[in-house]
């Protein structure tokens, strides 16, 4: 009877202990949304894109315009280049393939980190955060609070977030945690050679007077000032919410349907985000077609919210689940972007002398609960197994490169800035060491070997190396090394470090080098998140189940 009752007891206090969880994550979700209900946002208006400045170089005419197109948490797995494509490819990327078919294809390219905003700053500066510091996603305030807190009352079999809200409370605001003003961009490199430089959708790199978009070498900017594709309850959307994500559960309740243009006030954008992107890049195309121009397309899709447009919900067919489907469309917008943006180069006549770069920033993530986005790769966005940090990079300048080359060599973020550099006739700063490489140069030389470096990832005590096809990972949570040899195991099924202690030693001794010559990092990390390898977020973690946290 004792026992009955003392497990009745206890059973009671865990029952009143989850309830007072739930309320209190109510109750921070209310207020967050109550903040971003507060935030004005003025109706929509009509933006003016700058001229750009007269040329004042002799061999501006030879100089190619340069567009690069970056998506947000893309699988690999979502493009039918890579053999995919959404719903076991019912879902097909033409447009998003048309860069690959005309030009080339990294096959092995990686991103600079597995979240956002660290992969950004080096595709913008060429240099990892060891020498930058920028190694962290800012995030904004409270949200670390509110993730752990709603985190508390979901049962997902993880072991739990970690927060440290002392550290948190003693950063800088969000606005502030930016790339440093004195960091070189390849915007500014390109400005200075006379290019018109012009920023549309995604920032992520700082809003402060050193860190926005126009401080950092755009002439024009069109940022993304929060997160909504549409409001919720516009008649033209269709809307998938994330049950099972403490993430999805923040942004749907604190974030607004706006742009802001060079700084202005928050405004009402004109329709479906990646649409009104798009009409707007079309733009800068057109009014730049006599004139070299730089556009730094960043496009928000195909991160959460999931949200897309009833005309693109119905076009992708009857897919299930929900939340797949809703996915589906949005590559759909994504890549129906890129061919116009294609379609708009050929009409200017321009295209032949225009390179086009996609990407992406990281994998795609686990969390929105779809399983086969970065097929077949393990793991996702938050790990550095393949599935977290292999990304497209297509290159398209028929001007320069053969079409349908087809590279094995392993690229990264790092390069896009010397690449385009060295394409526009530019010098790389002096006062800089720039980490990256030249990727075109093999291609466009045949006497000029294909770089031959190790790549680095890290994010504080998680960090991973690649050198040739060794690639080795290590962490402190949970403690362990990692060696898989990528050409007869792409996908990381085998860690082979035991078979391998003099592989193991040298990629070891390289990232105990790469960390010792690291600056310490801009901000800390105050999360950190455990994300099962080989489950989504929708799938139940089990004791021995794979794991790492990601701190961030």
């Amino acid at each position: 009877m004792v026992k009955k009752l003392i497990f009745g007891s206890s059973l009671m206090l865990i029952t009143m202990a989850s309830i007072g969880w739930f309320f209190r994550a109510e109750i921070l979700l209310h207020l967050a949304a109550q903040r971003a209900s507060a935030v004005t946002v003025a109706e929509h208006r009509e933006v003016t894109w700058a001229s750009a400045k007269p040329r004042s170089i002799d061999n501006a005419r030879s100089q190619p315009n340069v567009i690069l197109v970056v998506a947000d948490d893309l699988g690999i797995n979502d493009i039918s280049t890579f053999g995919g494509g959404v719903a076991n490819g019912r879902v097909q990327t033409p447009g998003i393939d048309r860069i690959a078919a005309e030009g080339v294809n990294f096959n092995t390219a990686y991103a600079g980190s597995a979240t956002c905003a660290p992969s950004r700053a080096m595709m913008l500066t060429g240099r990892y955060p060891s020498r930058t510091g920028f190694e962290f996603t800012p995030t904004p305030d409270g949200m670390g609070r509110i993730l752990k807190t709603i985190s508390g009352t979901m049962d997902s079999g993880l072991p739990p977030l970690i927060y440290n809200r002392a550290l948190a409370d003693a950063q800088p605001s969000y606005e502030n945690q930016g790339l440093p003003g004195s960091e070189i961009t390849l915007a500014e490199i390109l400005r200075d050679q006379g290019y018109y430089t012009a920023h549309i959708g995604k920032w992520h790199l700082g809003r402060s007077a050193e860190s926005n978009p126009n401080a950092q070498g755009f002439d024009d900017s069109l940022l993304m000032a929060s997160g909504l594709f549409l409001p919720e309850k516009h008649p033209d959307v269709v809307n998938a919410k994330v049950s099972f994500d403490p993430i999805d559960k923040f942004l749907w309740a604190g974030m607004s349907y706006a742009a802001s243009f060079n700084g202005s006030e928050w405004f009402e954008p004109g329709g479906y985000l990646t649409d009104y992107w798009t009409d707007e890049a079309l733009k800068v195309i057109r009014s730049s077609s006599d004139q070299p121009f730089f556009l730094y397309m960043a496009h928000w899709a195909t991160h959460t919210p999931l949200q897309a447009t009833r005309s693109d919900y119905e076009a992708v067919g009857d897919i299930q689940p929900h939340r797949l489907r809703v996915y589906a469309a949005m590559v759909r917008a994504l890549d129906r972007s890129v061919g116009h943006i294609l379609e708009t180069l050929d009409q200017e006549g321009i295209a032949d002398n225009t390179i086009v770069i996609f990407t992406s920033d990281n994998g795609g993530a686990g969390y929105i609960g779809l399983p086969d986005i970065n097929a077949p790769y393990r793991g996702w966005k938050l790990t550095l197994y393949e599935g977290g940090v292999r990304v497209p990079m297509l290159v398209r300048w028929p001007n320069g490169l053969d079409a349908g080359t087809v590279t094995d060599t392993p690229v990264a973020h790092i390069d896009i800035l010397p690449t385009v550099v060295a394409a526009a006739g530019a010098k790389l700063p002096e006062t800089r060491v720039i980490d990256g490489v030249n990727i075109l140069a093999p291609l466009t030389n045949p006497l000029q070997p294909a770089a031959e470096r190790p790549l680095f990832w890290t994010s504080a005590y998680y960090q991973a190396v690649r050198k040739g096809n060794w690639k080795l990972q290590r962490s402190e949570r949970p403690s362990g090394a990692w060696l898989y040899d990528l050409a007869t195991d792409p996908t990381e099924q085998r860690n082979i470090i035991d078979q391998y202690p003099m592989i193991a030693s040298e990629l070891t001794a390289l990232l105990d080098e790469y960390r010792a010559n690291s600056r310490p990092p801009l901000y800390h990390h105050v999360l950190e998140g455990p994300v099962a390898v080989d489950k989504n977020l929708n799938d139940y973690f089990e004791d021995g189940d794979d794991y790492v946290y990601w701190p961030n």
